[in-house]
């Protein structure tokens, strides 16, 4: 049976995009459109996040080898990243349809005017029938701007324009219960959104041309299943493969949605690096809040306040021991919240609307 998803994030890998000397797969790139161009004429709607631009610019510019790695990346990027969209403003454009270039760092994710901003100019690129291009603007983010890689952005991305799935296209069939290399590894077909400790089975090693690991997708995927959306890690150098994923007529990994979070909570859950302060709350706020009924954190269960935040600040929550346990807006002040600590019949520092509670909390 044919899974009914209309709104489509693809994500397409390094390793999917690049031959093995580190130039483009021309060929590879052609055949993904034609599948997306598929897509477009069932009218469903696609958001592209490729890789590709470093492997781009590598086939057109030489880079010393006294050069640092940062300063390298920046000029393969930014060489490249005009030789990628120009690409794939090519191939569409073959099947009539028009593409955008959408460049982002984690920058424009760090308040929610940013964020709406970006979701207001993909929301205007989906209406106008044109496909989203999107990649992290590597000529800008260095270091600690960087997200941990494209899968990271793909969720991220996923979860603000409440996608109904989000396709994670590597170069493996999908997740599998122990070493790929193992013959007697299988690959995990269902994870549901419960679980967890994906580190005793998933290999830490990254992949050849990208800087994101198989442990990384794991968790970004269970974190955007949590989130309503589904997600499927695939080989994209299988023919027809998103066709044949949405058709369940090939082997990957799909994460099960848990049922839809409202689309301020899918901000909070992606907000964890931008927290301003943290609260340390008791075993009894903790067991409240994790309950299966809708619950407020109240100043009485909060026993310490770290850093300073003001009213509408990302803040962490924390237990007794240190373990982050979600995050979610600040209703007042940290300074009000110091007054408050401890007491009865106040106002709700973190309101049930505005908290995330992660999932693995034990």
């Amino acid at each position: 049976m044919a899974l009914s998803y209309r709104r489509l994030i693809v994500k397409i890998g390094s390793n999917v995009l690049t031959q093995e000397n580190g130039m483009p797969d021309l060929a590879r790139m052609q055949h993904l459109v034609e599948q997306i161009t598929q897509l477009k004429k069932q009218g469903k709607e696609v958001i592209v996040v490729s890789s590709g631009a470093v492997a781009s610019g590598r086939s057109l510019i030489r880079v010393s080898e006294k050069a640092d790695a940062v300063t390298s990346r920046q000029l393969l990027a930014a060489v490249g990243q005009v030789k990628l969209i120009n690409t794939y403003s090519e191939l569409f454009g073959q099947h009539d349809l028009i593409c955008a270039q959408v460049l982002v760092t984690k920058e424009d994710f760090r308040d929610r005017q940013h964020y709406l901003n970006l979701k207001n100019c993909f929301q205007v690129l989906l209406q106008n029938n044109v496909i989203p291009v999107v990649n992290e603007n590597d000529v800008i983010s260095v270091t600690e701007l960087m997200f941990t890689d494209n899968d990271e952005l793909a969720g991220l991305i996923a979860s603000m324009l409440n996608a109904d799935a989000l396709i994670i296209l590597s170069n493996v069939n999908g997740i599998y219960n122990g070493d790929p290399k193992n013959p007697a590894s299988v690959v995990i077909t269902d994870i549901q959104p419960e679980a967890t400790g994906f580190g005793a089975f998933v290999t830490t090693q990254r992949s050849q041309f990208g800087r994101g690991g198989m442990l990384t997708k794991s968790h970004m995927a269970h974190k955007v299943a949590q989130l309503g959306i589904a997600v499927h890690i695939a080989n994209g150098k299988t023919e027809n493969i998103i066709p044949k994923v949405l058709q369940q007529e090939v082997v990957n990994t799909r994460f099960i949605p848990s049922k839809n979070k409202s689309g301020r909570k899918k901000w909070i859950a992606h907000a964890e690096n931008y927290a301003k302060g943290a609260v340390q709350i008791n075993a009894g706020a903790k067991a409240a809040l994790t309950s299966a009924k809708a619950t407020s954190l109240l100043p009485v269960g909060v026993i310490n306040i770290i850093g300073e935040f003001q009213k509408g600040d990302i803040i962490k929550l924390l237990d007794e021991n240190q373990k982050l346990i979600g995050q979610g807006i600040a209703e007042y002040s940290s300074d009000k919240a110091q007054e408050r600590l401890g007491q009865q019949n106040q106002k709700p520092l973190v309101h049930y609307d505005y908290l995330f509670l992660n999932t693995e909390v034990g």
